[in-house]
């Protein structure tokens, strides 16, 4: 390539990484305040002794910003994120949970990641609740946590019970999204969850 070559393309090339330089990056909240609003998911009496993942500047994925005694681990909302979630799990799911984070960091997507969970869990190598576990959520805009308040009166409630393998016969429930009822997600699959919006 003749030196002219390589002064064009790096012209064309230079933009580029200007505009990729010029990129925000997010803020990553104070972890005081990420674990504010991840236990608020949870119901009062398991707040103060969750465990809370959460993120720090400069890491990759989920870090531990609090060790918790209770019986629930909760998810801060991830600041690269269009809006605002975090879920708290009971910790017999930990397991499912634990894998699912960790095919994400490998660079598994979509589908692929249950595609695999499936798998072990039929093959006995990744263990799932032998009993109902239950997950609590919060969603909403980006601005749906008011950290001067330590709420988040934006924000949606969702609860769910993770049922491995239960079906639509076993549950009397429809596998189809109701507004005011339940509805069982991923019926007959190891990931087999009932629904529950309630009124915040």
């Amino acid at each position: 390539m003749t030196p002219r070559l390589v002064v064009l393309g790096l012209a064309a090339f230079l933009p580029v990484l200007a505009q990729a330089q010029a990129a925000p990056v997010p803020a990553v909240p104070p972890g005081a305040q990420q674990i504010a609003a991840a236990v608020l998911a949870l119901p009062p009496e398991f707040r103060a002794d969750a465990r809370v993942l959460g993120y720090e500047a400069g890491k990759r994925g989920l870090v531990p910003l609090r060790e918790g005694k209770g019986p629930f681990t909760c998810l801060a909302s991830d600041p690269a994120a269009q809006g605002f979630h975090v879920a708290c799990y009971h910790q017999s799911l930990e397991p499912f949970m634990a894998r699912g984070r960790a095919l994400r960091a490998s660079g598994v997507k979509g589908d692929q990641v249950d595609t695999v969970r499936f798998a072990e869990v039929r093959a006995k190598k990744l263990a799932v609740p032998a009993h109902p576990a239950s997950l609590y959520q919060l969603f909403g805009p980006p601005d749906a946590f008011d950290a001067s308040s330590g709420t988040a009166p934006k924000a949606q409630a969702l609860y769910i019970v993770y049922m491995p393998n239960a079906t639509v016969a076993s549950t009397g429930l429809s596998a189809k999204p109701a507004e005011g009822r339940m509805w069982l997600m991923f019926p007959g699959t190891p990931k087999a969850h009932i629904m529950f919006e309630p009124k915040m």
